[in-house]
């Protein structure tokens, strides 16, 4: 959440009400809060001032809507301004505005509400990215299935980016050793991971979603240069031999959805396919 409001009490007192629910980011003026949002990235909640100096509350919102656009916004106004307010509304840059001096519970529910909101959209949002992900990764994985000529490069990019990982390497498998990667950027350390040894020995998936926090894992030098937090391995096997074996990366600790987890499960069999039909 940010708050924003020239009158430093008004600041502290949003900043109390809202420090055990949210990470609470603290703004004295529009020009101030959009520096903060540089450099913090988007927040589930803005709750902003009407009438401050340089800029009022509601030209504030309205510059946050082209890179914030699931953010929620919430003004706080002491003054009559139903103009600014109105129009604010209609754009879609307000959600709801709260007059001074705010009842707190109320503001609380508010907010409450507005939160759920944005955990809605965000979730909707991100369903419909990976369908269309998955409907063109699929289209990818066929099309070369048919030999309609996607390379496993930009086959590596479509797994990236309908798993939302940072990173993804395809790892061709020769009698069960990695012997190349073709990725978007040079992930080569993936032909010695030991990670990628396991999954293709135990023939499963390999998942750590936090591999600073794992025994097991937080020694290997390669994933702390690479700046791997978290890593999957998922192996393509084809009448019992590890054909391919597809890996993913993280910046930062991640969570493993179950059902994603199968999806990348089909989608290294399916790959498996394409390769040894075309090999």
């Amino acid at each position: 959440m940010l708050v924003v409001d020239d009158e430093p009490d008004n600041l502290d007192l949003l900043y109390r009400t809202f420090r055990r629910q949210f990470n609470v980011y603290k703004a004295e003026s529009g020009i101030d809060a959009l520096e903060v949002l540089k450099d913090q990235g988007e927040v589930a909640v803005i709750i902003s001032d009407q009438r401050m100096p340089e800029m009022k509350g509601t030209e504030f919102l309205r510059r946050t809507v082209p890179d914030y656009p699931d953010t929620v916004r919430i003004i706080l106004t002491g003054f009559t301004d139903v103009e600014d307010l109105v129009d604010a509304i209609n754009a879609g840059q307000v959600y709801k505005y709260i007059t001074k001096p705010w009842d707190p519970e109320k503001l609380k529910d508010v907010v409450e509400h507005a939160a759920s909101s944005y955990e809605d959209h965000k979730q909707r949002s991100l369903e419909v990215r990976r369908s269309k992900a998955q409907v063109a990764l699929t289209t990818a994985i066929f099309g070369a299935l048919q030999g309609e000529g996607s390379s496993l490069t930009a086959l590596s990019d479509a797994f990236r980016e309908r798993f939302l990982s940072d990173s993804c390497g395809v790892i061709m498998i020769q009698d069960g050793k990695a012997s190349a990667v073709a990725a978007e950027g040079d992930l080569s350390w993936l032909q010695v991971d030991p990670m990628v040894e396991k999954a293709i020995a135990q023939g499963e998936t390999v998942a750590v979603d936090n591999i600073g926090r794992s025994e097991e894992w937080k020694d290997v030098e390669q994933y702390g240069s690479a700046n791997v937090a978290a890593q999957v391995i998922v192996p393509g096997f084809v009448g019992g031999e590890c054909a391919i074996a597809l890996a993913f990366q993280w910046a930062n600790a991640a969570y493993f959805e179950p059902e994603e987890l199968k999806q990348m499960n089909l989608s290294a069999k399916q790959l498996a396919l394409v390769v040894s039909s075309a090999s």
